[in-house]
């Protein structure tokens, strides 16, 4: 809903694993090349360990792209199998022709020659173990026992195992320890913190087309990174949900209040919760902080005198409410007067064809619809307003001078040029110009605007 209004190509949060967005920050881009390291040394078994959404699954992906000349990947997504059942799950995904009905022994006879017809022709075999904080135990020593596999001088068989922090707990167990010893590399993805989440967040909006001021700044992502924990599949939801408030904000920044928004009903807002403990440390400082006060104090206020205090405080309090309510009127009067003035100094300081349009503009904004659509060209520094100049100067043919329009704004506290095409009463028209431009117009990524969005620009820039 909100791509046309950010002019993206295709979703930029979605939570489905895309191999073309990974972002290599945050220390994932050095873990996947250590994992490609670490598989093709093929020797011992492998362990990725992170929370619920830190990106493991992402990880698989990319290691199957970028494995898929050299190495044969078996992909288990359910752990919870059997001892017995394990064998025959590697053999099924291997196509291998096994039967239900055949023993352990039998299968693993015919995998060990599959692994060895594999290795004559340099190909490797990988089994990649998702959730593997959920196999049973015997499960897990019966993935130690599939390590066995091998020649005088390699393995036949390489073991991943994905899994959240209790895959260390298991992991742990003396049972088990024989496992835990066959573990030669071991990777944790952590969390994101507040300076790579505002560097993913616009890693991803880039990756789908976006070209304009950056949506995200440093204190947005902040407030992302708190709700989300740094989490990048939670990162993902609360992003696509800000988008979306923005969009129907009509703006083109996210504001900390759609975050927040966007964490609350992601159900990631959580209220702070003083223990029992802590506010009774506070009642006690309070207690003290109240005696020590009275102690200060002259003498005991009469009750006469609390009641003339009482009337003065009220006589005070209505009078400052009466300047506010007089100010904000003056402020609501002059509003409009205000962002004239303002948007009138940079016209004055503006070259002659973009004073004249900035002017034009704010004309045309006072009078048009806000249900209209216009077509933003291109957005601009406002240091390079010899290059909006020059653009008025020499407009391409098929525009109408006269319904160039440009605008100045703030975005991410960048001050900005905008500069519009035209006043469309219908999204269906808008589009079909929009399509229609030159493919040198389309290098900028042009895309359609609602007037609403645009004066909401224009008052926050004020």
């Amino acid at each position: 809903m909100y791509l046309e209004h950010f002019g993206l190509e295709r979703p930029p949060f979605k939570i489905t694993p895309d191999t073309s967005m990974f972002y290599q920050g945050s220390k994932r881009g050095a873990a996947l090349e250590a994992l490609i390291y670490a598989i093709r040394s093929g020797e011992g078994i492998i362990k990725v360990v992170g929370e619920v959404g830190s990106g493991k699954t992402m990880l698989c992906r990319m290691l199957e792209v970028r494995l898929s000349n050299i190495v044969d990947i078996v992909y288990i997504a359910n752990p919870n199998l059997s001892p017995d059942n394990i064998l025959h799950v590697v053999a099924h995904e291997l196509d291998l022709n096994v039967k239900t009905s055949e023993s352990k022994l039998d299968v693993m006879q015919k995998l060990q020659d599959y692994l060895l017809r594999k290795h004559a022709n340099n190909r490797q075999v990988v089994v990649f173990v998702e959730e593997a904080q959920s196999m049973p135990v015997d499960t897990l020593e019966e993935i130690r026992l599939l390590s066995n596999l091998e020649t005088d001088q390699h393995k036949l068989l390489q073991m991943v195992l994905f899994g959240q922090p209790e895959l260390d707990d298991k992991l742990a167990r003396p049972q088990i320890r024989q496992l835990k010893e066959r573990i030669t590399h071991s990777f944790h993805l952590d969390p994101f913190p507040p300076e790579d989440t505002l560097d993913y967040l616009n890693f991803r909006l880039r990756a789908v087309g976006y070209r304009g001021p950056s949506i995200f700044n440093q204190r947005t992502a902040n407030a992302v990174e708190k709700y989300s924990s740094g989490l990048s599949r939670r990162i993902n939801i609360i992003a696509d949900k800000a988008l979306m408030a923005t969009f129907s904000d009509g703006s083109h920044e996210v504001k900390t209040s759609h975050v927040a928004s966007a964490a609350k009903d992601s159900d990631f807002f959580k209220a702070i919760n003083f223990s029992p403990v802590i506010m009774a440390i506070c009642a006690i400082i309070t207690l003290l902080l109240a005696v020590w006060f009275g102690s200060m104090l002259p003498g005991w206020i009469s009750a006469d005198d609390s009641a003339v205090a009482h009337e003065q405080a009220r006589t005070n309090m209505l009078a400052m409410n009466s300047d506010v309510a007089a100010l904000s009127a003056a402020m609501t009067t002059s509003s409009g007067r205000i962002t004239r003035d303002r948007h009138s100094v940079h016209a004055d300081s503006a070259p002659g064809l973009l004073a004249q349009r900035l002017l034009e503009t704010e004309r045309w904004l006072v009078e048009v619809d806000d249900s209209h659509f216009s077509i933003q060209l291109f957005m601009t520094q406002i240091s390079d307003a010899q290059a909006v100049e020059d653009f008025l100067r020499n407009p391409p043919d098929l525009l109408d001078f006269q319904k160039i329009f440009v605008y100045y704004t703030m975005i991410g506290g960048s001050r900005m040029y905008s500069v519009l095409y035209s006043d469309f009463d219908s999204r269906k028209t808008a589009r079909s110009i929009l399509q229609s431009l030159p493919a040198e117009m389309k290098a900028a990524q042009p895309f359609l605007r609602r007037v609403s969005a645009l004066k909401k620009d224009l008052e926050s820039s004020s």
